[in-house]
């Protein structure tokens, strides 16, 4: 460095990764993560159960698609901590190509998989392996990336880099979303433009898993590229670097890993309630047209329809078009990518933790609105209008809430357990918000009788949590990488 300066004295030394290298290289891990999530999601309401779960019964099918899906929940930490472990002891480049490639490899050949016509119950077994390899090359995905980002961002601009891992989200639901609804408007429908036509069902739900290498591909390239951050180099040259980043980030930072564990809560929370609960919710038939069909149903096999039994048993929805309400969610998305990139600067100027504050405020307000917004009134304009309005003002909190996340839970740990750290507590963090929050949804829809006013107090409640987090914590916004290598015992915040 200092030939370099000695030969050209006016000017900064070149970065290691250039800016554009260090955006596309953050970004496309995280986009990949996401368009597969949804991807799966998707198929998992419209494939697998007919294909891969064919119990005879509809629910069970569905709930054993919805299983395998969870599964990569269980397998998240587990990626955590081994590619945390090799991150931090080896470096992020070689951990991150092993991420993305594994990832890639598990998506492409779920559109590869034979279906259980063919092979049986095997076909089952090998859908739930690639999601289970799936999970475990997440667990280590979004850590190492926001790592890149911010280990390589310029003075002052840490928490703006951290935003463009988080980009992956919107961009993600975008891709995965509109490719399936290309593929539904491109194919045949004999049976009125049901998506599950005969064409999806043979071939057209493999079109997305397939598409996902072309991304990865782009994103192996740009990551083979890159070079070590300096911050991680400095770590390894002060000795620094453990032999065990686990033990030292439990026996050291724990509090840390509390603490970013509930920071992350909310965020996950609203993002699983905002996309899986809504569409549910959104979509399923509302009472009189639910009942209507029944009673319909009934008379042609020449059954007695009870109207009392059936309000009482049946849990209500909007009773939006599938692809109507994608495109609501889509409308909402592109003000979750907004945000997201807003938030960063913002987060710079202020704080990290003082915009969380203020926004997961906002989320609990937000929470205790879900009767008024999602409520299914008699004009159905009316109901369509709330509902937009919903689902822009929930995705702009989760751009805002999302945005940070990329600085602040990196900035938590040191250099030596950064890796580990913030992995271990995005994960587990995704078992408490996204693994349990449809869950929990569900049940509390029904509960309430067809009304989302409960999974709204669910989300107000999870969001205090973060908030008492959050005051729990101290402000990260000018902790320093270059001095903060987890050296001795000293390495904590």
């Amino acid at each position: 460095m200092s030939t370099a300066v000695s030969s050209a004295p006016s000017s900064a030394p070149a970065p290691a990764n250039p800016r554009s290298r260090v955006i596309t290289a953050s970004l496309i891990g995280t986009t990949i993560e996401f368009y597969d999530f949804y991807a799966y999601a998707t198929a998992a309401v419209l494939v697998f159960p007919v294909l891969f779960f064919p119990t005879g019964n509809d629910t069970a099918s569905l709930l054993a698609s919805f299983g395998v899906f969870g599964a990569a929940m269980v397998a998240r930490p587990i990626g955590a901590v081994v590619f945390g472990h090799f991150g931090d002891r080896f470096g992020r480049k070689a951990t991150l190509v092993t991420s993305l490639l594994t990832m890639g490899i598990a998506t492409f050949l779920i559109g590869c998989l034979p279906t259980f016509n063919q092979i049986g119950v095997w076909a089952a077994v090998l859908l739930l392996i690639l999601r289970l390899a799936q999970g475990f090359a997440l667990g280590g995905e979004w850590s190492g990336a926001a790592l890149v980002a911010t280990e390589n961002a310029p003075a002052g601009k840490r928490a703006w880099y951290g935003t463009f891992p988080q980009l992956g989200a919107p961009i993600g639901f975008i891709i995965a979303n509109g490719v399936f609804l290309v593929i539904n408007f491109a194919l045949p429908h004999p049976d009125g433009g049901a998506q599950r036509s005969e064409a999806f069902l043979s071939w057209g739900w493999r079109v997305p898993f397939l598409f996902s290498a072309v991304m990865v591909i782009i994103g192996l390239w740009v990551r083979l590229r890159l070079v070590e951050s300096e911050t991680f180099t400095k770590a390894e040259k002060t000795g620094a670097i453990r032999k065990f980043p686990l033990g030292e980030v439990l026996r050291r930072h724990w509090w840390h890993l509390v603490l970013g564990t509930f920071i992350m809560l909310a965020t996950y929370v609203l993002f699983y309630l905002m996309t899986s609960f809504t569409l549910s919710y959104g979509t399923k038939a509302t009472l009189a047209t639910a009942s209507a069909a029944a009673q319909k149903a009934a008379e042609a096999a020449g059954k007695v329809f009870d109207p009392a039994a059936f309000a009482a048993s049946y849990v209500p929805g909007q009773g939006f078009a599938y692809t109507d309400f994608v495109i609501m969610q889509i409308i909402g998305v592109v003000f979750f990518g907004i945000f997201t990139l807003i938030s960063g600067p913002l987060a710079d100027a202020i704080g990290r933790r003082k915009l969380l504050i203020w926004v997961t405020v906002g989320i609990i307000v937000f929470g205790l609105t879900f009767s008024v917004f999602l409520a299914p009134y008699a004009d159905p304009k009316l109901t369509g209008a709330l509902t937009q309005a919903f689902l822009v003002f929930g995705f702009v909190l989760m751009g805002s809430t999302f945005g940070p996340m990329g600085a602040i839970l990196p900035e938590l740990f040191p250099t030596n357990v950064r890796y580990t750290g913030s992995a271990i507590s995005y994960n587990v963090s995704s078992i408490l918000g996204a693994a349990l929050a449809p869950i929990v949804a569900v049940a509390l829809w029904a509960a309430a009788g067809g009304s989302p006013w409960l999974v709204g107090l669910y989300l107000t409640g999870c969001s205090v949590l973060t908030l008492i987090a959050l005051l729990l914590s101290r402000e990260t916004k000018d902790a320093s990488y270059d001095d903060n290598l987890g050296v001795g015992s000293t390495g904590s915040l």
